[in-house]
């Protein structure tokens, strides 16, 4: 209260004058002071790492008879479309929103590193999905009529639904050829990652991109300073791959604009967790998801121990990729070597034809002979 007059006539809710309640209680509050200690640190999240899969895109190449080739799509083939810019501008708006009161409500580059593939459906992926995550507010608007702002998105050189879009399917393409097709897919993607000693595949397939993402969860569990989002905006094999790897992959394709997330939280007690959750429906909220031996809050150390075996020690020698010149010499000389072998015998092969074709008694007859 502003005046001591005015603040005696106040009353509690039972009728006890404010100064008489609190010099009743100052002695009990002091004790409770003293037997809590200091206030226990709250949870609270330290960083995020996402990997997302890129929007919707043409088809990357027409089937025989396809009535709508290349030059129907207006970028052509295997380019992100505007449905696919949509997906990516929502799954930005989830993220913000989900993110809120973590990241700061407008951009900033300490809080952000973006990675891409080099290719075009990723980038404006990662960009339309910044313009959802970031949109522009106050001073960061460079024109009024603009409510967009250049994010950098950062990339490495590089080493199909049509119902969606409208168009009339062939009368082939019924629902239950659809599905099977869908089904059909589904399969390839686990013989591509998960038949045949499918521990050493995710290991070689995903186990890269995985050793990443432990370097950068263990930076910021150790560093005062580090960026709060990671972001890597790529393909639907990349994600599949990494949860193969994790061994919490659903079996299916990772539909458009799906997302994993790894979200690294400080315990009250200090120590770090690990949470993922997985994005594949824009309807229904992320998927909590477990890694295998371990509760869906995975203490960092657990987390760091199970995925280990996961990552490879030295991926050109475990793929056998071979560069050296020693290599390449072996392989030239038996190259040449073969070659003169396959043409000495194609010679050999030759003569005895000929000899072969030769009628039987038949003599060369010299040309001073034949005029005798």
């Amino acid at each position: 209260m502003a005046g001591g007059r005015s603040g005696s006539r106040c009353r509690c809710r039972w009728g006890t004058p404010l100064p008489l309640l609190a010099g009743r209680g100052l002695g009990l509050g002091f004790l409770l002071l003293l037997s809590l200690g200091p206030p226990a640190q709250s949870r609270s999240l330290r960083f995020v790492i996402l990997l997302y899969r890129h929007g919707d895109r043409s088809p990357v190449k027409a089937y025989p008879k396809d009535p709508y080739q290349e030059s129907q799509w207006p970028q052509g083939f295997g380019q992100l479309t505007k449905e696919g810019m949509l997906q990516q501008w929502e799954l930005g708006q989830a993220l913000r929103e989900r993110y809120w009161g973590f990241l700061n409500a407008s951009y900033h580059r300490e809080e952000v590193y973006i990675r891409s593939t080099d290719c075009d459906r990723t980038l404006m992926s990662a960009e339309a999905n910044l313009a959802g995550l970031f949109p522009v507010e106050g001073a960061q608007a460079f024109h009024p009529n603009i409510t967009w702002q250049p994010i950098p998105v950062h990339t490495v050189p590089e080493a199909q639904d049509k119902q969606t879009h409208k168009l009339r399917l062939p009368p082939w393409a019924s629902p239950q050829t659809m599905q099977r097709l869908r089904q059909l897919k589904d399969l390839s993607f686990r013989f591509l990652f998960g038949m045949y000693r499918p521990t050493e595949k995710a290991r070689l397939q995903g186990g890269v991109l995985l050793a990443e993402i432990r370097k950068n969860l263990t930076w910021a569990a150790s560093a005062a300073q580090h960026p709060k989002l990671l972001v890597y905006s790529a393909h639907d094999t990349t994600l599949v791959a990494l949860q193969m790897a994790l061994d919490v992959y659903n079996g299916e394709q990772a539909p458009y604009a799906s997302c994993h997330m790894f979200e690294l939280y400080q315990e009250d007690n200090g120590n770090f967790s690990v949470e993922m959750y997985f994005r594949n429906d824009s309807t229904e909220a992320p998927w909590p998801l477990a890694l295998p031996g371990c509760s869906q809050s995975c203490p960092l150390p657990d987390f760091l121990r199970l995925t280990l075996p996961l990552v490879p020690e030295d991926w050109d020698r475990e793929c056998q990729v071979t560069g050296s010149l020693a290599d390449t010499e072996v392989i030239v000389a038996l190259a040449v070597c073969g070659s003169i072998l396959f043409l000495l015998i194609l010679l050999l092969l030759t003569v005895l034809f000929r000899m072969q074709a030769q009628p039987p008694g038949y003599r060369h007859v010299a040309d001073g002979e034949d005029h005798a």
